[in-house]
């Protein structure tokens, strides 16, 4: 047997033999559309805070002393916030997050490990200094905005739970 015939598997093959199958080719064209980046929702917020004079990076990587690395958003450095737009589906929104009916083995498990994630996320950026604000992609504009701002110009002196 060659060295080549004893090679590792490609990790990526057997996570594709984990995935369910697609139930039809159009839900498949629309899971495969879905993006990481340059939602809507975050660049109609993205947006609206540049119209107002505010500069950031988008989805720059931070690497945090906790070991844990992130990658929000929308990222204010020199004042440490961290802007997370989460998707109602993807994220579990409390209004508008539903379980899953289809390929509920996959995907319950998949959805609670995208909360658990956050929330170290939150607690890593908070441990490291960072304040983060969560927009539900339903949420207006101009009120994630709202909130937003209160953060800028506020600091830590906003209130909790923003």
């Amino acid at each position: 047997m060659s060295e080549s015939d004893r090679a590792e598997p490609d990790p990526r093959e057997a996570e594709r033999r984990r995935s369910p199958a697609p139930l039809n080719a159009g839900r498949s064209r629309n899971m495969k559309a879905n993006r990481r980046s340059d939602t809507k929702p975050e660049v109609e917020l993205r947006q609206a805070l540049h119209r107002l004079g505010y500069r950031y990076r988008k989805d720059h990587r931070l690497d945090l002393p906790a070991g844990v690395r992130v990658r929000p958003d929308i990222v204010f450095t020199r004042r440490k916030i961290a802007v997370f737009v989460d998707g109602c589906f993807w994220h579990v929104c409390p209004e508008h997050g539903r379980e899953p009916t289809r390929n509920e083995w996959y995907w319950t498990p998949k959805l609670r490990r995208n909360i658990e994630r956050d929330r170290l996320a939150d607690a890593a950026l908070a441990d490291a200094g960072w304040r983060v604000v969560r927009i539900w992609e339903h949420e207006d504009v101009q009120g994630a905005v709202g909130r937003v701002r209160e953060v800028i110009e506020h600091g830590f002196d906003a209130i909790d739970g923003v």
